[in-house]
C-alpha cells in the first residue's frame, strides 16, 4: 500500500470516528436528561450538581448554551464528513481532537449518571484540558482566508466548548467540596466564592490572551458567570458578593476580547 492510500485510510477512519463521537454524546445526553425515565442530570448525585448544590452553581437557563454547542459539534461532523474536507490539514489537525472532546463530554453524563460525584470531577477536568489542547490548535492553524464555516464551525464552536466547561468545571469542583467539607465552611463561603471568581477571571483572561483575543471562550464563559450571579441573587444559597462579583468577572472577560477585537479592525496593529 503506497503513502497515499495509508493517507487516504487514516482520513476516513477520522471522519468515522469523530461521527461516532458526536453519536456517543449525543446518546448520553438523551441519557443525562432523563428520557429514558432515569432522573436527570441534576437530579443525580443526591442533587449535588443542581442549582442549588453549590454556591457557585449558575441558574437553570444557563446550561441552554449545551444546545448551542451541540447543533455546532453536529453541524461540524457532518461538515466534516464531507468528501473534500478528508484531506484538508487543518481536519486533520483538529479532527482527532474534536473528536476526543466529544467523547470526554459523553463520558462526564455517564460518570454523572453512574459513577461518583468525584469522578465527575476527574472526567471535567480531563474535558477542559482537552478543550483548551484542542483550541490552542484551533488557533494555531487558522488561516487569515479560511472562511466563515470553518471558523464558526471549528474555532467558534470550540471556543463556545471551552470557555463553558470552564465554569462548568469549577462548579461541578465546588459541588464535590460542598459534600465533603465540615460545614462550618459555609461561613466562609462568600470569601472563598469571591476568591474563586477572581482566579476565572484571570483564567478567562488568559484564555483570550493565548488565543489572539478571541471572543467565543469570553461569550461562554460570561454568560455562564452572568446566570451565576441570578441565581445567588435569587435562588439559594444566596449570596450577595458572590452574585456582584460575578457580573464584574462577566463584563471583564468579555468586554477586554470584545474591546482589543473592535480596535484591532479599527486599528490592525493593535496587539
Amino acid at each position: 500500500m503506497n503513502e497515499t492510500a495509508q493517507w487516504r485510510g487514516v482520513d476516513l477512519a477520522r471522519q468515522i470516528v469523530v461521527l461516532s463521537a458526536v453519536s456517543f454524546m449525543l446518546i448520553a445526553a438523551v441519557i443525562g436528561a432523563g428520557a429514558f425515565g432515569d432522573s436527570a442530570v441534576e437530579d443525580q448525585q443526591g442533587g449535588a450538581l443542581d442549582t442549588d448544590g453549590s454556591y457557585l452553581a449558575p441558574a437553570g437557563p444557563a446550561f441552554s448554551i449545551w444546545s448551542v454547542i451541540y447543533l455546532g459539534l453536529i453541524a461540524y461532523a457532518i461538515w466534516q464528513a464531507l468528501p473534500r474536507q478528508r484531506t484538508n490539514p487543518r481536519q486533520r489537525a483538529l479532527g482527532w481532537l474534536i473528536a476526543l472532546t466529544m467523547t470526554m463530554n459523553g463520558l462526564w453524563l455517564v460518570a454523572a449518571r453512574f459513577g461518583t460525584l468525584l469522578l465527575t470531577v476527574v472526567v471535567i477536568v480531563l474535558l477542559l484540558a482537552a478543550l483548551g489542547w484542542t483550541f490552542r490548535v484551533a488557533v494555531a492553524t487558522r488561516e487569515p482566508r479560511g472562511g466563515v464555516v470553518d471558523s464558526v464551525l471549528i474555532d467558534g464552536v470550540t471556543g463556545l466548548h471551552l470557555g463553558w466547561v470552564t465554569l462548568a468545571t469549577v462548579a461541578n469542583i465546588a459541588a464535590w467540596l460542598t459534600t465533603v467539607v465540615p460545614a462550618r465552611w459555609e461561613d466562609a463561603a462568600d470569601a472563598i466564592g469571591v476568591a474563586v471568581l477572581i482566579v476565572v477571571a484571570l483564567i478567562g483572561l488568559a484564555i483570550a490572551w493565548r488565543s489572539s483575543w478571541r471572543v467565543a471562550p469570553a461569550l461562554a464563559l460570561a454568560w455562564g458567570l452572568s446566570w451565576l450571579a441570578v441565581e445567588r441573587f435569587t435562588g439559594e444559597p444566596q449570596s450577595g458578593p458572590i452574585g456582584l462579583t460575578a457580573i464584574i468577572v462577566a463584563a471583564v472577560v468579555l468586554l477586554v476580547p470584545a474591546i482589543v477585537s473592535v480596535l484591532r479592525v479599527i486599528r490592525p496593529g493593535v496587539d
